[in-house]
């Protein structure tokens, strides 16, 4: 008699109950572990020669899942770190498989024990002074989004936020006045409040005043007027970064991301 594939089952479990009312994971984490089943789905479609609906637990053993990983490097030119964030999430799946069907609970065991990559931790750039004000000059003042774009590298600099905390970053976390400000959640849901220097809540005092947004709008909107996405605040510091090289020769030595703003 045919059994019940319990993968798909299983799957959606995982997201809907394991991570989302279990852990209350962040919506970061949850997208990062979707993102990674969905890759694992296509490369099981293309080697398994199954639709993702007929995908079973017991095909994703760890030759098949250490082809994927490797594929993920090799192919895709993922960086053995990204490799490890992917691992990590199928590592999650695993456990829950482990609770939730002990008789996989050998198979779990098989992934669970698939090692960490090791990697060279490259040395992270830093900004000079004159760098700074080199790229701070670039954005061109007589439009929306070189004013913005201004506001938001400013910002980065001064405060040190990740890209996910700037692009989440919304109008009413920024308090000016004395004693200015910013409130956000960070990593780990770990809320921090990063005072301004004068300079930098003048600019957002002016930027405000322009962008006009209700208390929940982004701070740093796109044309649109959504919230950026990290690939748009990538694009920007690129093509700013590109300009400002002309008028500081050292930028042509660095690779300036927004982890090293």
């Amino acid at each position: 008699m045919k059994t019940e594939n319990e993968f798909p089952a299983l799957l959606q479990a995982f997201f809907t109950d394991r991570l989302c009312h279990q852990r209350q994971a962040s919506p970061h984490t949850i997208a990062s572990y979707r993102d990674t089943f969905r890759l694992l789905l296509a490369f099981a479609e293309r080697h398994l020669k199954k639709a993702p609906s007929a995908i079973e637990i017991k095909d994703l053993d760890t030759p098949f899942l250490g082809a994927f990983l490797d594929h993920l490097e090799q192919e895709r030119g993922n960086a053995a770190r990204s490799r490890n964030v992917r691992r990590a999430a199928l590592h999650s799946f695993f456990r829950y498989v482990a609770l939730h069907k002990p008789e996989m609970s050998a198979l779990a065991q098989r992934v669970l024990a698939m090692p960490s990559k090791r990697y060279h931790r490259k040395q992270i750039h830093f900004l000079t002074r004159p760098e700074i004000e080199a790229l701070l000059a670039v954005p061109d003042q007589k439009t929306w989004a070189g004013r913005r774009d201004r506001a938001l590298i400013l910002v980065a600099v001064q405060t040190g936020l990740r890209v996910s905390e700037l692009i989440g970053l919304c109008c009413n976390q920024v308090v000016l006045g004395a004693g200015a400000h910013l409130r956000c959640t960070g990593k780990g849901r770990k809320e921090r409040c990063t005072p301004l220097r004068k300079e930098t809540a003048a600019t957002l005092r002016a930027w405000l005043h322009e962008r006009n947004g209700q208390p929940t709008d982004p701070v740093f909107p796109s044309a649109r007027g959504h919230a950026l996405s990290p690939e748009g605040v990538e694009y920007l510091l690129d093509k700013h970064t590109i300009d400002a090289r002309q008028h500081c020769p050292s930028l042509e030595k660095k690779r300036v991301t927004p982890h090293v703003l």
